[in-house]
């Protein structure tokens, strides 16, 4: 049976309608996102599949496009067509970020960086430049690779601190394929920045440890 021989309240787009996008399942969201389905199989049929095929939404939203591409339904199409969506939020994100005072909600800001890096693929050492009111300046990626002790230098966190006139930081890292626990050196390395910025009378005002599935704030474990 096809999406339009449902009863009206089962449709998703106008279930979206009467109920708001939170009512809806993630097969019937990415139902409206496909539009269509293929023969014999309706939109919320073909999205569920995705689903199952991926291993969940997340899986299916963060495949490059030789993988995405090679699931039955989809194509480059559907392929720029997400990515553009997924880029939409970003900024979406990024201008509510420079126009609010970011640090009175630490949950949008988690929101930004899981957005902004929880895909990356290898470490990200990022830093987040604040202006006096805490909104964002810029976000830098300054470091790549394996983030320990030795590899993150705080003068080059001062340095763009300097370069763009910020008066407090807020740094982050991604843990691609790990917990989102800080460990020793994650510790470090902030007490390390801490001090270098308190030279130049920058504040670190958290670092943020992303994970699969979760962020921790060293903040707000008392590690700061």
């Amino acid at each position: 049976m096809s999406i339009r021989q449902w009863p009206l309240d089962d449709r998703p787009r106008k279930k979206l309608l009467a109920k708001g996008p939170k009512a809806l399942t993630d097969a019937e969201l990415l139902a409206i996102f496909l539009r269509v389905g293929r023969k014999g199989v309706n939109a919320k049929q073909m999205a569920q599949e995705l689903i199952d095929y991926f291993g969940g939404l997340g899986p299916l939203l963060k495949a490059d496009q030789k993988v995405f591409c090679a699931a039955k339904g989809l194509g480059q199409a559907k392929f720029c067509q997400l990515q553009a969506t997924l880029e939409l939020t970003r900024r979406y994100l990024d201008e509510q970020l420079r126009t609010e005072d970011i640090f009175t909600s630490p949950e949008k800001v988690m929101d930004y960086l899981a957005i902004q890096m929880r895909d990356n693929h290898r470490e990200v050492f990022a830093v987040m430049l604040l202006d006096t009111r805490h909104r964002l300046i810029e976000l830098i990626e300054l470091f790549f690779g394996t983030i320990s002790s030795a590899s993150v230098h705080p003068r080059e966190v001062a340095k763009a601190a300097l370069e763009k006139n910020a008066s407090s930081v807020i740094v982050a890292h991604n843990h691609p394929s790990g917990s989102a626990e800080p460990s020793r050196a994650d510790i470090l390395i902030t007490k390390r920045l801490k001090s270098a910025l308190e030279i130049i009378d920058v504040k670190l005002l958290d670092h943020f440890v992303i994970g699969k599935g979760e962020i921790v704030s060293l903040a707000g474990m008392g590690k700061l």
